[in-house]
């Protein structure tokens, strides 16, 4: 893995915007995103219907920072094991005593992509908890620490696709943002076609994604982040919209503390990647509904009504005064 780190990290990492952009065509908004986390070291997940680019974008965002890349396909019959790793017993050599053993799971490595996460049972699902929040997993008592840096993308699809496992309020906190991937415009298709048509092939990411930044341009990049500053009126105003999606009566379950936190923390690196030191309620407002929508539901009277997350997160946003 690449260690040197560049003269200027904001470069860096939005050369990762761009030749990731060389691959993935039409997906800005869920690519910024995917930034975004790296730069606060914060879980994603992506969720659109299948064939949307959702497991290439983590492919070639891997790629471009030379990160470890592992891939677990989830499935109903995917045991906790198969994710974290397991004890096994090693035979010795003729004569020798055998011995017991940690084999790694998949887990161990830099970006994980978790693949189709709502297809497995919440008993495999939850595995995966105590890596994203604490960076390590516990297997028969002893704790082995992940290495570093270690982000999950998870990727799902529409929970009204059959066959589907809705995730766990729990685990859906750990996640910094919920990113929806929608299909290309019209034009933007017509270039994927174009690309294939001159034999792209988007299984051969390292083709055509390169290394353009490294981990300690992560590094430096996450430091300066940390250092972006947020008046007192800002973090009330963080507060306040939390605060009112606990009060709305079209919610069942608002904002946790934990939540408001993930939201300025996103919010620093929205606005260091627009070139400031200091944070708007711009950027809040920019970054509001893919930090929160996974950690509001939506009353059950009002869903029937045909109401969604976002429309209430909008009307949240349009009520609460934004300081001046």
């Amino acid at each position: 893995m690449t260690q040197t780190s560049s003269t200027d990290p904001r470069a860096a990492v939005l050369a990762v915007r761009e030749e990731v952009g060389k691959l993935v065509v039409g997906q800005e908004g869920a690519l910024s995103g995917l930034v975004t986390a790296l730069l606060v070291n914060g879980h994603v997940l992506l969720e659109g219907v299948p064939g949307v680019a959702k497991t290439l974008l983590a492919k070639a965002l891997a790629s471009s920072l030379a990160l470890d890349f592992a891939r677990v396909q989830f499935t109903p019959d995917l045991m906790p094991a198969d994710v974290i790793g397991q004890v096994i017993f090693s035979q010795g050599a003729a004569g020798a005593v055998g011995e017991f053993r940690f084999r790694e799971g998949p887990v161990f490595t830099n970006l994980l992509l978790a693949d189709e996460i709502n297809r497995t049972p919440p008993k495999t699902q939850s595995a995966l908890l105590e890596a994203m929040e604490e960076r390590q997993v516990t297997v028969e008592g002893q704790a082995r620490p992940l290495p570093d840096p270690f982000i999950v993308v998870a990727t799902q699809n529409p929970i009204e696709y059959e066959g589907t496992y809705p995730l766990p309020e729990a685990q859906l906190d750990r996640f910094l943002l919920k990113l929806h991937v929608g299909y290309p415009t019209a034009d933007q298709e017509q270039e994927v076609l174009r690309r294939h048509d001159e034999g792209l092939d988007p299984h051969d990411v390292a083709a055509v994604v390169r290394p353009v930044a490294s981990v300690a341009d992560l590094v430096a990049a996450r430091e300066l982040v940390d250092a972006v500053r947020v008046e007192a009126p800002v973090l009330g105003y963080v507060v306040s919209l939390a605060r009112a999606t606990r009060e709305s009566p079209s919610l069942s379950l608002g904002v946790s503390p934990r939540g408001s936190a993930m939201l300025l923390h996103a919010a620093k690196a929205w606005a260091w990647l627009s070139g400031r030191d200091f944070v708007t309620p711009d950027e809040v407002k920019a970054i509001a509904k893919p930090a929160l929508r996974h950690r509001v539901q939506l009353r059950p009277e009002v869903e029937l009504e045909g109401a969604t997350v976002d429309a209430v997160l909008d009307g949240v946003l349009a009520t609460v005064p934004v300081p001046r």
